[in-house]
């Protein structure tokens, strides 16, 4: 079996575990029993590459969750708004890039539960309203600062001291 899937897979990519184990952590950082609260420790450049990533997927996800209310009339639906879509992008993208980075460096610590799942969302959801609406600046700063805010209460929620487990080899019942 195994020098069938050598043949297959061409002999510089076996074992597959060590050329693809940096591609599967990024998508999916989880402990190796498939919990979905793990620590994720790991160099700078793979949290780096860790936050771009999810930002992109979220704001990404918005957009195309809007492009029906961003074509020409002709296609559909006429526009929610007028004016540029670039601003909102940015603003997204970085609101982004914060709520990720904020997440991450808080998964690096304890465990969080799905924090790469809650900074698609923020960011997505952000996106799309943005780019349907075309909220004026002060509520976009406000609409910013909430997924910022809720980024910031998801970590507090993991890094208070009766929310992390028993990791270490302390007394546990029944033993």
């Amino acid at each position: 079996m195994e020098r069938v899937r050598r043949r297959t897979l061409g002999c510089n990519l076996w074992p597959p575990g060590r050329v693809l184990l940096g591609v599967i952590e990024l998508l999916t950082p989880s402990s190796p029993d498939n919990d979905e609260e793990a620590v994720l420790p790991g160099p700078l450049w793979r949290h780096a590459l860790w936050v771009a990533g999810i930002t992109v997927l979220g704001v990404g996800l918005g957009w195309a969750g809007a492009l029906f209310r961003i074509g020409p009339e002709e296609y559909g639906l006429p526009p929610a708004a007028p004016g540029p879509v670039w601003p909102y992008l940015v603003a997204w993208t970085v609101t982004g890039l914060a709520a990720a980075a904020v997440l991450r460096a808080a998964a690096a610590r304890v465990p969080v539960y799905s924090p790469g799942g809650i900074a698609v969302v923020l960011t997505m959801l952000g996106t799309r309203l943005s780019l349907g609406w075309r909220p004026e600046a002060p509520v976009l700063g406000a609409m910013a600062g909430a997924a910022l805010t809720a980024a910031a209460i998801w970590c507090a929620l993991a890094l208070r001291p009766g929310s992390r487990r028993d990791l270490g080899g302390g007394v546990t019942s029944g033993g």
